[in-house]
């Protein structure tokens, strides 16, 4: 098992991108230390991984207060002893256009998007400096590296792309790597209202990324247990784009451009 007697905390981690990524930590041998805002979706996600044999502490806390955070980690260290792998993955979007959403969807975006990530990375990041080693995972996006909407979100994003570079060229000598995933489309829970609203988002997405598919919360957690995992011994300060081919190319764009596709 490629994380056996490893202790991962993943922020965020009740449902979506942060559940599958603790399940499949859990599977490997990691004993996990499940976050997330709300208390019933953390416990879901632990209850899920204690019936598959593996070892799990629930905790309930806002990853955007410095308070909550830190309370978090102290009882994550109280009960493993030491926290090995950080994944940085809570996050939520709100507002799509500067002109329509107020300063405070902007400040609410930057602090649970990026604010978290710098929290939860100063947390940790002492015992890991002490010990010689760790690996911290930020779930970032396509968001933060081209323009694809969501102006707030995007820029706490992108912001957390070259805060994965700083950490991991300023901590790379006490042997802690940080790298960084970004996702494109991913069938989450997140996407409920807009699937309820028009329940073939996904197809008509799918058109678009040269896979022909969106992507699964798997896709999103096996990079991150590589990236977490030995066999990413000499990476770090990496962005590693899971997108489906996205940020490719558009081949659908090129047969468009050709008058070729159809609607």
């Amino acid at each position: 098992m490629r994380l056996a007697d490893k202790v991962a905390l993943v922020t965020g981690s009740g449902s979506g991108i942060g559940q599958a990524i603790a399940d499949r930590f859990a599977r490997e041998g990691a004993k996990v230390i499940v976050n997330d805002l709300y208390r019933e979706r953390a416990e879901e996600t632990a209850r899920r991984i204690a019936a598959a044999g593996g070892e799990v502490l629930a905790i309930q806390a806002d990853v955007s207060q410095s308070a909550a955070v830190q309370a978090l980690v102290e009882q994550g260290l109280a009960t493993f002893g030491r926290i090995d792998i950080l994944v940085n993955n809570a996050g939520a979007s709100r507002g799509d256009d500067i002109l329509t959403f107020d300063e405070a969807t902007w400040d609410w975006n930057l602090a649970v998007v990026l604010k978290s990530v710098y929290l939860c990375s100063r947390a940790v990041l002492p015992q890991m400096i002490e010990r010689g080693r760790g690996a911290i995972v930020n779930i970032s996006s396509v968001n933060g590296i081209v323009g694809l909407g969501e102006e707030a979100y995007s820029a706490a994003k992108a912001g957390m792309n070259v805060l994965t570079k700083n950490m991991a060229v300023k901590y790379g000598r006490f042997g802690i790597r940080v790298n960084a995933i970004c996702p494109g489309t991913v069938r989450t829970p997140i996407w409920g209202p807009r699937v309820e609203h028009d329940p073939q988002i996904f197809e008509r997405l799918a058109k678009w990324y040269p896979l022909g598919r969106v992507g699964e919360p798997e896709d999103i957690a096996n990079a991150a247990l590589f990236l977490a995992s030995d066999e990413a011994a000499w990476i770090t300060g990496a962005l590693l784009v899971v997108d489906g081919g996205l940020l490719a190319g558009s081949y659908r764009m090129t047969l468009e451009l050709e008058g070729q596709a159809e609607a």
